[in-house]
């Protein structure tokens, strides 16, 4: 797993566009099919955004018709953090970065999409950026 990332709030701001910001670092979502990888079909490896660690990869992606790229898996479950949301009147699982503490969705789970783990990791586009396979070494 990679070393935690601490920075300041001030620090955060200077980093991330104002969009990114809410979404990473104050808990935001980002409308609806207006992310940029929702139907992104790609092959690579889906990094944070704010630190650039290793999150998903496009294997583990699929078509959940939601609006949001989902995921049946992270890459490796060191890499992600969940914990109980009970904002909006409803109770969720939050799906957090491991490494820099910033807000990537919410995993879901028994909805019927038939994937090998029955969850869907539904993360904002604006959280991730896509390192494509011949980039990568794949």
């Amino acid at each position: 797993m990679s070393e935690k990332v601490m920075k300041t709030d001030t620090e955060w701001r200077e980093q991330l566009s104002p969009e990114e910001y809410s979404v990473l670092r104050q808990a935001g979502t980002e409308r609806p099919w207006s992310g940029q990888y929702v139907e992104t079909k790609t092959e690579g490896v889906y990094r944070c955004r704010a630190c650039d660690t290793e999150l998903f990869r496009s294997t583990e992606k699929f078509d959940s018709h939601c609006g949001w790229p989902s995921f049946w898996s992270p890459s490796d479950s060191e890499t992600v953090t969940l914990t109980q949301d009970r904002a909006m009147g409803m109770t969720r699982t939050e799906v957090r970065c491991a490494t820099c503490d910033s807000h990537l969705g919410h995993v879901f789970e028994g909805e019927g999409y038939g994937t090998p783990t029955d969850q869907r990791y539904c993360i904002n586009s604006i959280s991730l950026s896509l390192e494509e396979a011949e980039k990568a070494g794949q």
